[in-house]
Protein backbone atom coordinates (compact mmCIF):
# COMPACT_ATOMS: atom_id res chain seq x y z
CA UNK A 1 0.00 0.00 0.00
CA UNK A 2 0.84 3.30 -1.10
CA UNK A 3 1.09 6.34 1.44
CA UNK A 4 -0.04 9.65 0.20
CA UNK A 5 -1.35 12.88 2.17
CA UNK A 6 -4.56 14.76 2.27
CA UNK A 7 -6.14 17.79 3.94
CA UNK A 8 -9.72 18.98 5.34
CA UNK A 9 -10.78 21.70 3.75
CA UNK A 10 -11.06 24.83 5.81
CA UNK A 11 -14.01 27.48 4.21
CA UNK A 12 -13.73 30.93 4.91
CA UNK A 13 -15.92 32.98 7.28
CA UNK A 14 -16.59 36.22 6.24
CA UNK A 15 -18.69 39.09 8.50
CA UNK A 16 -19.75 42.82 7.52
CA UNK A 17 -22.31 45.45 8.88
CA UNK A 18 -25.72 45.39 7.02
CA UNK A 19 -26.40 48.49 5.74
CA UNK A 20 -30.29 48.76 5.26
CA UNK A 21 -31.39 51.55 3.08
CA UNK A 22 -31.22 55.41 4.67
CA UNK A 23 -33.77 56.00 7.31
CA UNK A 24 -35.58 59.47 5.45
CA UNK A 25 -36.05 61.74 8.28
CA UNK A 26 -39.29 61.90 9.51
CA UNK A 27 -41.38 65.04 7.73
CA UNK A 28 -42.57 67.89 10.39
CA UNK A 29 -45.75 69.53 9.41
CA UNK A 30 -45.35 72.67 7.29
CA UNK A 31 -45.09 75.91 9.00
CA UNK A 32 -48.63 77.10 10.81
CA UNK A 33 -51.36 78.23 7.72
CA UNK A 34 -52.14 81.82 7.04
CA UNK A 35 -54.80 83.70 8.10
CA UNK A 36 -56.86 82.96 5.23
CA UNK A 37 -56.47 79.17 5.57
CA UNK A 38 -57.00 79.47 9.72
CA UNK A 39 -60.28 81.57 8.32
CA UNK A 40 -61.00 78.81 6.32
CA UNK A 41 -60.71 75.87 8.72
CA UNK A 42 -62.98 78.08 10.99
CA UNK A 43 -65.62 78.53 8.31
CA UNK A 44 -65.86 74.70 7.52
CA UNK A 45 -66.18 73.81 11.37
CA UNK A 46 -69.40 76.42 11.52
CA UNK A 47 -71.04 75.22 8.27
CA UNK A 48 -70.74 71.67 9.59
CA UNK A 49 -71.89 73.08 13.15
CA UNK A 50 -75.14 74.68 11.47
CA UNK A 51 -75.78 71.95 8.59
CA UNK A 52 -75.91 69.09 11.93
CA UNK A 53 -77.95 71.72 13.56
CA UNK A 54 -80.71 72.32 10.52
CA UNK A 55 -81.02 68.62 9.94
CA UNK A 56 -82.07 68.05 13.36
CA UNK A 57 -84.96 70.95 13.13
CA UNK A 58 -85.95 69.46 10.02
CA UNK A 59 -86.38 66.11 11.54
CA UNK A 60 -87.87 67.52 14.58
CA UNK A 61 -90.56 69.72 12.65
CA UNK A 62 -91.74 66.67 10.50
CA UNK A 63 -89.68 68.00 7.30
CA UNK A 64 -88.11 65.77 5.05
CA UNK A 65 -84.39 66.73 5.55
CA UNK A 66 -81.97 67.76 3.10
CA UNK A 67 -79.41 65.19 1.36
CA UNK A 68 -76.26 65.90 3.44
CA UNK A 69 -74.00 67.91 0.51
CA UNK A 70 -70.91 66.41 -0.29
CA UNK A 71 -67.52 67.72 0.97
CA UNK A 72 -66.93 68.87 -2.24
CA UNK A 73 -69.83 70.97 -2.79
CA UNK A 74 -69.42 72.36 0.69
CA UNK A 75 -65.65 73.37 -0.29
CA UNK A 76 -66.70 74.73 -3.94
CA UNK A 77 -69.85 76.97 -1.91
CA UNK A 78 -67.50 77.87 0.61
CA UNK A 79 -64.76 78.92 -1.97
CA UNK A 80 -67.28 81.15 -3.99
CA UNK A 81 -68.57 82.87 -0.55
CA UNK A 82 -65.03 83.56 0.13
CA UNK A 83 -64.54 85.09 -3.33
CA UNK A 84 -67.50 87.42 -2.86
CA UNK A 85 -66.33 88.64 0.28
CA UNK A 86 -62.77 89.46 -1.69
CA UNK A 87 -60.95 86.40 0.04
CA UNK A 88 -59.09 83.91 -2.19
CA UNK A 89 -58.73 80.56 -0.71
CA UNK A 90 -56.14 78.19 -2.46
CA UNK A 91 -55.50 74.85 -1.98
CA UNK A 92 -52.11 73.34 -0.39
CA UNK A 93 -52.23 70.70 -2.95
CA UNK A 94 -53.65 67.43 -3.72
CA UNK A 95 -53.43 64.19 -0.96
CA UNK A 96 -51.83 61.71 -2.97
CA UNK A 97 -53.82 59.12 -0.98
CA UNK A 98 -57.46 60.27 -1.10
CA UNK A 99 -56.69 62.71 -4.44
CA UNK A 100 -59.24 65.57 -2.64
CA UNK A 101 -57.56 69.26 -2.18
CA UNK A 102 -55.79 70.04 0.57
CA UNK A 103 -57.45 73.14 2.84
CA UNK A 104 -55.63 72.69 6.46
CA UNK A 105 -51.95 71.35 7.09
CA UNK A 106 -50.55 69.79 4.61
CA UNK A 107 -47.35 66.90 4.87
CA UNK A 108 -44.42 66.87 2.13
CA UNK A 109 -43.29 63.27 1.95
CA UNK A 110 -41.70 60.60 -1.16
CA UNK A 111 -42.34 64.46 -3.63
CA UNK A 112 -46.07 64.17 -3.13
CA UNK A 113 -48.28 66.15 -0.14
CA UNK A 114 -50.68 64.30 1.80
CA UNK A 115 -53.54 65.31 4.72
CA UNK A 116 -51.48 64.06 7.78
CA UNK A 117 -53.53 61.94 8.92
CA UNK A 118 -53.51 59.89 5.61
CA UNK A 119 -49.70 59.29 5.28
CA UNK A 120 -49.61 55.95 6.40
CA UNK A 121 -47.90 52.41 6.37
CA UNK A 122 -48.65 50.44 3.20
CA UNK A 123 -48.59 47.39 5.94
CA UNK A 124 -50.06 47.91 8.72
CA UNK A 125 -51.58 51.55 8.29
CA UNK A 126 -50.34 53.52 11.36
CA UNK A 127 -49.78 57.21 10.67
CA UNK A 128 -46.23 58.31 10.34
CA UNK A 129 -46.51 62.11 10.15
CA UNK A 130 -44.89 62.03 13.36
CA UNK A 131 -42.29 59.39 13.30
CA UNK A 132 -39.45 57.87 11.16
CA UNK A 133 -40.26 55.39 7.88
CA UNK A 134 -38.37 53.57 5.30
CA UNK A 135 -39.29 53.89 1.63
CA UNK A 136 -39.48 50.96 -0.56
CA UNK A 137 -40.53 50.83 -4.27
CA UNK A 138 -42.04 54.30 -3.61
CA UNK A 139 -43.97 53.06 -0.71
CA UNK A 140 -43.64 54.15 2.87
CA UNK A 141 -43.32 51.45 5.51
CA UNK A 142 -43.49 52.09 9.78
CA UNK A 143 -39.61 50.65 11.04
CA UNK A 144 -40.91 47.34 12.21
CA UNK A 145 -42.93 46.41 8.98
CA UNK A 146 -39.87 47.98 7.31
CA UNK A 147 -37.31 45.48 9.10
CA UNK A 148 -39.57 42.01 8.62
CA UNK A 149 -40.65 42.22 5.10
CA UNK A 150 -37.21 43.58 3.91
CA UNK A 151 -33.92 42.57 6.14
CA UNK A 152 -31.75 40.08 5.44
CA UNK A 153 -32.91 36.56 8.13
CA UNK A 154 -30.83 34.71 10.11
CA UNK A 155 -30.61 30.89 9.21
CA UNK A 156 -30.43 30.22 12.75
CA UNK A 157 -33.21 31.97 14.39
CA UNK A 158 -35.18 33.55 11.49
CA UNK A 159 -34.73 36.84 13.04
CA UNK A 160 -34.33 39.81 10.81
CA UNK A 161 -30.78 41.07 11.15
CA UNK A 162 -30.99 45.08 11.81
CA UNK A 163 -27.29 45.31 12.84
CA UNK A 164 -23.71 43.60 11.75
CA UNK A 165 -24.61 40.76 9.13
CA UNK A 166 -22.21 38.00 9.30
CA UNK A 167 -22.52 35.63 5.57
CA UNK A 168 -21.39 32.16 5.68
CA UNK A 169 -22.25 29.06 3.78
CA UNK A 170 -24.09 31.19 1.37
CA UNK A 171 -26.61 32.27 4.43
CA UNK A 172 -27.01 34.95 6.33
CA UNK A 173 -26.54 35.13 10.23
CA UNK A 174 -26.39 37.14 13.43
CA UNK A 175 -22.94 37.16 14.57
CA UNK A 176 -23.66 35.37 17.93
CA UNK A 177 -25.77 32.84 16.26
CA UNK A 178 -23.16 31.51 14.04
CA UNK A 179 -21.18 28.89 16.32
CA UNK A 180 -20.69 25.03 16.13
CA UNK A 181 -23.44 23.19 16.12
CA UNK A 182 -22.45 20.55 17.56
CA UNK A 183 -20.68 22.09 20.76
CA UNK A 184 -22.38 25.29 20.53
CA UNK A 185 -18.80 27.33 20.57
CA UNK A 186 -18.23 30.19 18.48
CA UNK A 187 -15.73 29.82 15.85
CA UNK A 188 -12.19 31.26 16.50
CA UNK A 189 -9.09 31.74 14.37
CA UNK A 190 -9.30 27.74 13.67
CA UNK A 191 -12.25 28.81 11.15
CA UNK A 192 -14.98 25.98 10.48
CA UNK A 193 -15.80 23.08 8.20
CA UNK A 194 -19.08 22.75 6.81
CA UNK A 195 -20.91 19.26 6.40
CA UNK A 196 -24.74 18.98 5.36
CA UNK A 197 -25.21 23.03 5.40
CA UNK A 198 -24.12 22.91 9.42
CA UNK A 199 -21.16 24.70 10.60
CA UNK A 200 -18.67 22.70 13.14
CA UNK A 201 -15.42 23.75 15.21
CA UNK A 202 -12.24 22.01 14.02
CA UNK A 203 -12.06 19.44 16.89
CA UNK A 204 -15.75 18.84 16.40
CA UNK A 205 -15.41 18.06 12.91
CA UNK A 206 -12.73 15.61 13.04
CA UNK A 207 -13.83 13.78 15.93
CA UNK A 208 -17.53 13.26 14.51
CA UNK A 209 -16.58 12.96 10.33
CA UNK A 210 -12.82 12.24 9.45
CA UNK A 211 -11.88 8.46 9.09
CA UNK A 212 -10.43 7.05 12.23
CA UNK A 213 -7.25 4.97 11.96
CA UNK A 214 -7.52 1.27 12.22
CA UNK A 215 -5.04 0.79 14.31
CA UNK A 216 -5.46 3.59 17.12
CA UNK A 217 -9.11 4.32 16.11
CA UNK A 218 -7.72 8.67 16.44
CA UNK A 219 -8.95 10.77 13.16
CA UNK A 220 -6.69 10.43 10.23
CA UNK A 221 -5.91 14.40 9.22
CA UNK A 222 -2.30 13.99 7.55
CA UNK A 223 -0.75 11.10 5.38
CA UNK A 224 -2.25 7.75 5.55
CA UNK A 225 -1.74 4.72 4.23
CA UNK A 226 -5.07 2.56 3.10
CA UNK A 227 -4.81 -0.99 3.78
CA UNK A 228 -7.43 -4.02 5.01
CA UNK A 229 -10.43 -1.79 3.64
CA UNK A 230 -9.13 1.06 6.01
CA UNK A 231 -7.09 4.16 6.54
CA UNK A 232 -3.71 3.75 9.48
CA UNK A 233 -1.43 6.70 10.32
CA UNK A 234 2.19 5.08 8.92
CA UNK A 235 3.33 4.90 12.27
CA UNK A 236 0.05 2.45 13.60
CA UNK A 237 0.64 0.36 10.10
CA UNK A 238 2.32 -2.53 12.14
CA UNK A 239 2.73 -6.31 12.99
CA UNK A 240 -0.16 -6.59 15.56
CA UNK A 241 2.20 -9.17 17.79
CA UNK A 242 5.39 -7.79 17.70
CA UNK A 243 4.69 -4.54 16.84
CA UNK A 244 7.47 -4.07 14.04
CA UNK A 245 7.24 -2.39 10.50
CA UNK A 246 6.94 -4.67 7.21
CA UNK A 247 10.55 -3.34 6.20
CA UNK A 248 9.75 -5.63 3.02
CA UNK A 249 6.94 -3.96 1.82
CA UNK A 250 4.68 -6.94 2.16
CA UNK A 251 2.49 -8.76 5.09
CA UNK A 252 0.17 -11.03 5.90
CA UNK A 253 -3.32 -10.45 7.20
CA UNK A 254 -5.03 -12.40 9.97
CA UNK A 255 -8.56 -11.52 11.07
CA UNK A 256 -8.49 -7.96 9.99
CA UNK A 257 -5.30 -7.21 11.67
CA UNK A 258 -1.54 -7.03 9.54
CA UNK A 259 1.12 -9.92 10.66
CA UNK A 260 4.91 -9.94 9.64
CA UNK A 261 6.01 -13.40 7.86
CA UNK A 262 6.90 -15.29 11.34
CA UNK A 263 4.01 -14.09 13.78
CA UNK A 264 1.75 -14.83 10.59
CA UNK A 265 2.85 -18.22 10.58
CA UNK A 266 3.43 -18.87 14.26
CA UNK A 267 0.11 -17.80 14.52
CA UNK A 268 -1.25 -20.84 11.75
CA UNK A 269 0.93 -23.34 13.75
CA UNK A 270 3.44 -23.49 10.40
CA UNK A 271 6.65 -23.06 12.40
CA UNK A 272 9.53 -25.46 11.92
CA UNK A 273 10.21 -27.40 14.75
CA UNK A 274 14.02 -27.75 13.86
CA UNK A 275 14.92 -24.10 13.18
CA UNK A 276 11.96 -21.83 14.55
CA UNK A 277 11.51 -20.48 10.58
CA UNK A 278 7.88 -20.40 8.85
CA UNK A 279 7.29 -23.64 6.68
CA UNK A 280 5.90 -22.28 3.56
CA UNK A 281 6.41 -25.02 1.26
CA UNK A 282 7.49 -28.90 1.42
CA UNK A 283 6.21 -29.78 5.30
CA UNK A 284 6.98 -33.02 7.58
CA UNK A 285 4.58 -33.59 10.25
CA UNK A 286 5.33 -35.72 13.10
CA UNK A 287 4.59 -36.12 16.24
CA UNK A 288 2.48 -33.29 15.93
CA UNK A 289 5.20 -31.08 14.91
CA UNK A 290 6.04 -29.15 11.54
CA UNK A 291 9.50 -29.49 9.83
CA UNK A 292 11.15 -28.53 7.03
CA UNK A 293 12.26 -31.47 5.25
CA UNK A 294 16.05 -30.69 5.90
CA UNK A 295 15.60 -29.71 8.90
CA UNK A 296 13.65 -33.48 10.05
CA UNK A 297 17.06 -35.25 11.60
CA UNK A 298 18.70 -37.19 13.70
CA UNK A 299 19.24 -35.26 17.57
CA UNK A 300 21.96 -37.45 17.88
CA UNK A 301 24.03 -37.97 14.35
CA UNK A 302 22.24 -35.27 12.63
CA UNK A 303 21.41 -37.80 9.72
CA UNK A 304 18.46 -37.00 7.69
CA UNK A 305 15.27 -38.55 9.10
CA UNK A 306 12.27 -40.50 6.97
CA UNK A 307 8.64 -40.12 8.23
CA UNK A 308 8.03 -43.42 9.85
CA UNK A 309 11.51 -44.27 10.31
CA UNK A 310 12.12 -42.79 13.43
CA UNK A 311 12.22 -42.62 17.44
CA UNK A 312 10.80 -39.75 19.94
CA UNK A 313 12.57 -39.50 23.13
CA UNK A 314 12.65 -36.94 25.15
CA UNK A 315 10.44 -34.71 22.65
CA UNK A 316 13.59 -35.00 20.37
CA UNK A 317 13.50 -37.28 17.60
CA UNK A 318 16.48 -39.82 16.37
CA UNK A 319 17.01 -42.47 14.04
CA UNK A 320 16.58 -46.56 14.61
CA UNK A 321 20.22 -46.87 15.68
CA UNK A 322 20.87 -43.75 17.96
CA UNK A 323 18.00 -44.17 19.59
CA UNK A 324 18.52 -48.00 20.62
CA UNK A 325 22.47 -47.13 21.67
CA UNK A 326 21.27 -44.56 23.76
CA UNK A 327 18.35 -45.52 25.40
CA UNK A 328 17.96 -49.26 25.62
Amino acid sequence: PLAFGWKLQHPSLSAMPSSPIPVPQALIPSPPPTAAAQQLDELLADLGHMQSKLAAVGQGAGVPAEPKPSLDNMLGSLTRDLQELGITATPSGTCAACHKPIAGKVLTALGKTWHPEHFTCTHCGQELGCQPFFERGGQAYCEEDYHQAFLPRCAYCAGPIREKVLTALDQTWHPEHFFCAHCGKVFGDDGFHERSGKPYCHQDFLAMFAPKCQGCNRPVTDNYLSALQGVWHPECFVCAECLSGFASGSFFELQGRPYCELHFHQRQGNICHGCGRPVTGRCITAAGRKYHPEHFICAYCLGQLQKGTFREHGNKTYCQACHDKLFL
